[in-house]
């Protein structure tokens, strides 16, 4: 396995796209700091640059890396919550301008998964994970749901035998600043 984390580091570091296992499905993911990189992975979906992409960290504490102010509510959210839980924060920063909605906001999602949390922690910087399909079309629940098509323009491909995922997207809330929330999806 380190041997495929390494190859994937890699790929992630000179601009590439993997296909890797999230905690929720399979998905699409770049280093969500370089526009180039966030760019290629909206062409291969086909996916309108107007529809912002979540990113992933490892650690609830990274979020002050990537958002002016996070409300406390966030922290007692990503704790309390007992499946894969995304969050839209206002006030994103320091992400590539198409990972930022044009209200500024971000979606993000602590991963608590393995392989993807191992990933995250040497990367160092948070990944791009939208669903492994071209846009408008079915999200895989399993890895042999993705478009052959889809799985050769990719640069990195994890060994799908080792790796099962939730089969189903996260949560998502949005926060406010005053610490309200809305519940996007359930």
């Amino acid at each position: 396995m380190q041997n495929e984390i390494n190859d994937c580091l890699k790929v992630l570091k000179t601009g590439g796209v993997i296909l890797f296992p999230t905690d929720t499905i399979w998905g699409l993911g770049c280093d969500a700091t370089d526009q180039n990189a966030v760019n290629k992975v909206f062409d291969l979906k086909k996916r309108d640059k107007q529809k912002p992409l979540v990113i992933l960290l490892y650690d609830e504490n990274r979020l002050f890396d990537y958002v002016k102010d996070v409300p406390d509510v966030a922290f007692d959210l990503i704790e309390l919550s007992d499946a894969p839980l995304t969050i839209i924060y206002s006030n994103a920063k320091n992400l590539a301008a198409e990972v930022i909605a044009d209200d500024g906001s971000v979606a993000i999602r602590i991963c608590k998964s393995d392989a993807c949390s191992e990933v995250l922690k040497r990367f160092r910087k948070p990944i791009v994970a939208t669903s492994a399909n071209f846009s408008n079309k079915k999200a895989p629940a399993d890895f042999n749901d993705i478009s052959p098509d889809l799985i050769e323009k990719v640069d990195f491909v994890y060994n799908s035998e080792y790796y099962n995922t939730n089969k189903k997207p996260s949560q998502i809330i949005k926060i406010n600043n005053d610490s309200t929330f809305k519940i996007i999806r359930s």
